[in-house]
């Protein structure tokens, strides 16, 4: 792996000022006005928070790249601390315009309005943090990801979420992925409670089912229907709204 450039060398503009929140402040004053930006202490040329007068909004994460001139923002809830709106631009002025909605409040599909780079994660804002709302919430992100991604499968993770959504019993439960495997639990993050079996999308476009993340023990299925039924018949109860996970 290269040695990065020197963050003076691919922000001089940045560095002639002193820090990014400087520079995000002198992009445009009008876009910013009396917003406060927060440099970083530990690496102020590429790192600087925007924090927001809604108390549901962590601040506004924006780093700057290391191996070239492009700027990343991250938008998390405080609960779980899961991005609403992440994105990348070469843009700076896009940066602050950006900062400026998530700092004033304005709704997510408004920010994205205001900065077009923004990318709205699915997730909505849950300000009571409701365990119900949080989990459509959860399933929302969980759909919309599937149908992002760019792997040779997508179409097979994609039916398999879909169909795990479309069954009353697993929808009620709070969904998590990984290893694309779709996985349930009895309460929210922060602090989850895994119930019921692993389901599983194969590059094979087969459905798998399984005691654990990796095993398939309880089956291998040619439909994603087929392996939700049994993952159904698997949960050790019906299980009902789920509470908090902190």
């Amino acid at each position: 792996m290269s040695t990065p450039p020197d963050p003076a060398a691919l922000y001089p503009d940045v560095a002639g000022l002193g820090s990014l929140a400087t520079a995000l402040r002198a992009e445009q004053d009008s876009r910013l006005g009396d917003t406060p930006v927060t440099a970083s202490a530990s690496d102020p040329l590429r790192r600087a928070t925007v924090a927001s007068t809604q108390p549901h909004r962590e601040p506004l994460e924006i780093s700057a790249w290391s191996h070239e001139r492009r700027w990343s923002i991250r938008g998390t809830e405080p609960f779980q601390t899961l991005p609403l709106i992440d994105g990348t631009t070469d843009d700076l002025a896009e940066v602050a315009e950006a900062a400026r909605a998530w700092h004033d409040g304005t709704p997510l599909d408004g920010i994205r309005r205001a900065a077009p780079f923004v990318h709205l994660t699915g997730r909505f804002e849950v300000p009571d943090n409701d365990p119900v709302r949080l989990t459509d919430s959860e399933w929302q992100s969980m759909r919309q990801e599937a149908t992002e991604l760019e792997y040779a499968w997508q179409a097979t993770y994609q039916n398999l979420v879909e169909a795990a959504h479309a069954e009353p019993t697993l929808r009620t439960l709070y969904p998590f992925t990984s290893h694309w495997a779709v996985r349930f639990s009895t309460t929210t993050r922060p602090h989850l409670t895994v119930v019921g079996p692993c389901l599983s999308a194969n590059s094979d476009s087969t459905y798998g089912v399984g005691r654990g993340i990796i095993s398939q023990d309880l089956g291998q299925f040619g439909t994603a229907d087929e392996a939700v039924a049994v993952a159904v018949r698997h949960l050790p109860s019906v299980p009902g709204p789920e509470p908090l996970g902190g």
